[in-house]
Parts: C-alpha cells; structure tokens; sequence
C-alpha cells in the first residue's frame, strides 16, 4: 500500500452474483446489463473497474451504493447485505453534485448533517476536512466561484467527511482536463493513504487505472460480465517515474487487451465455425 499504508487482507464488501436488466426502450422484453458479478474487495483496498461502453460499470457501482437495485443477486459490507444508502458508502459522481446555493463549507457539512451530527460539531468536522482536501481558505465561497478540480475536491472531502467506510467513485475525474486529472490522481493517493478507507474507482482511462489501483476489475459488454480481476504489480509511492516503469506497460498492454473489442473479422470467423459445424450435423 501507499507509503507506510498497512496492506489489510480482510474482505470489507462483497458482491455476489449480481444480476442486473432494463426494460427494452421499445417496452417489449428486458435487457441484461449485469450477468452473475461475483467479487470481494478487501479493508483499505483501491480497486479500479474497467471496461467497454455498455459493460454495466456505473450500474455495478450505482448498486453498490445502494442507489440502483439489483435484478438478483446482493452486496454486502462487513458480512451484511447493504439494503439502500448508507453512510457508511460514499459517493463521488463525475458531475460534482454540489449544491449550488450552499457555500462550500456547508456542502460539507450537508453530508455530515444528514447522519444526523449537526451545529458546532459538523461545522468543526467540515473545516477539518477544508484543511485535509486544502481548501481551508474558501469555506465561504460558493460552488462557481472555484474551478473543476476544486469543485471535485469539495465534492469528496462531503463524502468522506461523515467517515464511511467504503468509497465509491464513478469517472469523477472524467470531466477534467488533463493536467488537472492528473494532479487529482495524485492528491487522491494522498487522502488514500492518510486515512482508514477503502476505494472503488470506475473509470475508462486505462493509464488512471494502472496508476492508481491496487486491482482492477475487468468487465466485457453486452451483457456485463467478468473478464479478469488484474493485481497491478508496480510498487507504492506511486509517481510519475511509475509510468515508465516496465510493469506499468506491460500491465496497461495487457488492460487493453482484455477490454478491446473483437475486431470485425473475428467475429466474422467465429459465425463461420458456427454455421459450419451446424450444417456439419447429420
């Protein structure tokens, strides 16, 4: 783990078997989004899941929140099957989800005020946060007047805040540019490693998986299922001298691999074998 971050081997949220559909736009049938999703994440674990369009990412992560129900199938953290939100989930979106009308320190303590700690105490609590994402100075600003990167910093110290013990991130760096993503994949490392939480990232950018992730979760599309959970074997402190590394390539070669949708002709060769041993049936 990052640093001095103590590795924890027990299991702290656990899908099983989840299955996921949708109603067919046309309202005729269902679509199956999710296909049997069975895995575990263990205590102070970062687990980073990827995967084409159309795989089930923010499905998976939405259900885990407790923000979409399952067709079948169930989560559970710390042994207990999650029933709804939760405080003891948090969540972080790609849109910052910040209320607009509230200042900055009390979007804060929004999060903190709704698991029912409120006044002095929430208002102390939030600054403490302010001061660990470096913020400290704009509590009283207002969600516009800062830039992307601080919105989404806002944004996580509200779900961190109230201390849950999970947190789930779906793309929330997925709408900065470059430069600032990149500064908010290190600083995310950095709450990571200072604090007793365990993370789970969806993302589509390979290097931001590889990067930051201590197993990534592959899933194929149509419907979303498991190709391969991949432990990324480059060592912590992680910086970019990482991304040179030849574990680094080699674990990103093989990522794309396992997402990359078979090529036209593939497909085209798989039919053939298939129409060809039913018409070699007697």
């Amino acid at each position: 783990m990052e640093g001095s971050k103590e590795v924890f081997n027990d299991c702290i949220l656990e899908a099983r078997h989840i299955v996921k559909d949708f109603e067919n736009s046309s309202g005729k049938g269902m679509h199956r989004v999710l296909d049997d999703i069975s895995f575990s994440v263990r205590r102070r674990e970062f687990l980073s899941v990827i995967g084409p369009s159309g795989c089930g990412k923010s499905t998976l992560i939405r259900i885990a929140a407790g923000l979409e129900t399952a067709t079948s199938g169930e989560f559970l953290l710390d042994g207990k099957v999650v029933r709804g939100t939760g405080a003891e989930r948090g969540m972080v979106f790609q849109k910052y989800s910040l209320f607009p009308w509230l200042s900055v320190k009390q979007n804060v303590m929004f999060g903190l005020e709704s698991t029912g700690r409120g006044g002095d105490e929430a208002e102390e609590v939030a600054e403490q946060w302010l001061e660990i994402v470096g913020l400290e100075k704009y509590g009283e600003f207002f969600p516009k007047q800062l830039s992307g990167g601080m919105q989404q910093r806002v944004a996580i110290a509200r779900a961190l805040a109230p201390q849950p013990r999970v947190l789930l991130m779906d793309e929330p760096f997925g709408a900065l540019d470059a430069q600032t993503r990149t500064q908010m994949q290190r600083y995310l490392l950095e709450v990571w490693k200072n604090i007793d939480i365990t993370i789970i990232f969806v993302t589509h950018d390979l290097d931001e998986a590889v990067f930051l992730s201590d197993r990534i979760l592959t899933l194929q599309a149509n419907p979303g299922k498991i190709k391969e959970l991949v432990d990324v074997p480059i060592p912590r402190p992680r910086n970019k001298e990482s991304l040179s590394l030849r574990e680094f390539n080699e674990t990103r070669k093989h990522i794309e691999e396992l997402i990359r949708p078979p090529k036209v002709n593939e497909v085209v060769e798989e039919d053939f074998k298939i129409v060809n041993m039913v018409g070699m049936q007697p």
